[in-house]
């Protein structure tokens, strides 16, 4: 089957008249101006409806009833998002869908994959006596609570209103009771999801105060026991926390690092305040660099006593 290229892909047609001057020079801009808008339109239209339908199967499969379709939603998701980073102007398109209760992430992640183990008491025997099927979940893997935090944490960074809704859902609670009783990897991606969270985010950040979140944390860091990459990732949430509220005297954790001081002692405090009165540079690869050798340093001094 032969197909006409579409006519909004190439520029303005030739007019049959050959007119001499400025009229065609006017014409022709004005022509070429209205082709360029619609290509521009209509090349939104359709990343608009890629991004909504990957959104859409993603979603669909993360409130599957079964881990390993729930996994395979939120990598779908995971993928879509780093995909997304990579443009402004999809960034704008996301942040659209994210008005849309039926394309919003983090309500789905708190639903489904980071929802809290409930009791599992048999408190009703009327499944049993009726013809009705008990409908039974598969709880959350500790790779499902890994991915579905790395999905939290770039939804929040690439919609920052997105925040909002993660406090509406006692994000900080449940995070923090993954952070003190899951394993190595979840607790990793948790920290990385924390932060993102924390952000500009005052209600967050009364949340994570009144759940003792610096002192988890440090206690965390401290524990020579623990996994030593875990440990050297608490040392670079510290370091992000403490660069984001100095000099935020409202801040609501402002007094971080009189708490830092207090748990770690004081050359460690000081080298978390020091290393963050220093600008970063622009190269996302020299500042995560930058980051893990300063974590690495607190460590160092943390281990000396």
């Amino acid at each position: 089957m032969y197909l006409k290229k579409p006519i909004w892909s190439d520029g303005p047609s030739p007019t049959p008249e050959n007119p001499s001057g400025s009229e065609i020079g006017e014409e022709t801009d004005a022509a070429t101006m209205v082709v360029e808008e619609l290509v521009t339109s209509l090349n939104t239209q359709r990343l608009y409806r890629e991004l909504t339908l990957s959104l859409r199967t993603g979603l669909r499969d993360a409130r599957a009833e079964f881990s390993f379709l729930r996994i395979r939603g939120l990598r779908s998701l995971l993928k879509t998002l780093r995909s997304i980073a990579e443009s402004d102007s999809i960034i704008r398109l996301f942040s659209h869908t994210q008005t849309i209760s039926d394309l919003q992430l983090v309500p789905v992640l708190f639903r489904h994959s980071l929802k809290e183990a409930e009791d599992d008491r048999v408190t009703s025997l009327d499944h049993i006596f009726s013809v009705e099927p008990m409908k039974i979940t598969s709880p959350s893997t500790d790779d499902e609570v890994a991915v579905a935090l790395r999905v939290l944490e770039g939804c929040c960074l690439l919609h920052p209103q997105s925040t909002v809704l993660a406090h509406k859902h006692g994000a900080v609670r449940v995070m923090m009771n993954i952070l003190s009783t899951r394993g190595v990897l979840e607790q990793g991606a948790c920290l990385d999801a924390l932060i993102s969270i924390l952000l500009d985010s005052s209600a967050n950040q009364v949340d994570f105060g009144a759940c003792n979140g610096i002192e988890e944390v440090a206690m965390l860091m401290r524990d020579k026991q623990a996994d030593e990459n875990l440990r050297l990732r608490c040392g670079e949430f510290l370091l992000l926390l403490v660069g984001h509220v100095n000099g935020k005297d409202r801040s609501p954790i402002a007094s971080v690092n009189e708490d830092i001081r207090r748990l770690l002692g004081e050359k460690s405090a000081s080298l978390i305040w020091a290393a963050s009165q220093f600008g970063s540079t622009g190269d996302p690869e020299q500042r995560i660099t930058a980051l893990h050798i300063q974590a690495g340093r607190v460590l160092e001094s943390l281990d000396m006593y």
